[in-house]
């Protein structure tokens, strides 16, 4: 299996944000969608960063609610590994797992195609290993 499989059965929207928006904005949007990070785009195709709850909790801990003023860009991971459509699940998982990242956007000659979290690659593994084992 492929992760451009996981990505044909979510779909190809990624929830993006602007790196100027605010931490507050952030963490509505994030309880708007369910999700637990997003993808920092200035034009929705081209990553600028990544920004998750956890960078929110490890600084929110930190400098208390003032953090919610503060811009995503100063919070966000700039340095962002990614996927393409053609990795496999078991190199997803490895990536994944080692890099010790829970979001990986996919991208296909440097724009954004869709995005996989662990989650995602973990109930495909399990689907694939149950299939495996039906038959």
């Amino acid at each position: 299996m492929k992760i451009e499989d996981i990505v044909r059965k979510k779909g190809p929207a990624v929830v993006t944000i602007s790196a100027t928006a605010t931490i507050a904005e952030l963490v509505d949007l994030l309880g708007e969608h369910n999700i637990g990070g997003v993808v920092v785009s200035a034009d929705g195709q081209h990553i600028d960063g990544i920004i998750t709850e956890r960078d929110v909790v490890r600084h929110l801990a930190s400098e208390g609610a003032s953090v919610l003023q503060r811009t995503v860009g100063e919070l966000m991971t700039s340095q962002v590994l990614t996927g393409k459509p053609e990795d496999t699940l078991e190199e997803t998982a490895h990536t994944m797992t080692y890099s010790r990242i829970r979001h990986l956007p996919v991208t296909r000659d440097g724009e954004l195609v869709g995005i996989v979290s662990i989650g995602d690659v973990v109930k495909h593994r399990i689907d694939q290993l149950t299939d495996e084992r039906n038959h």
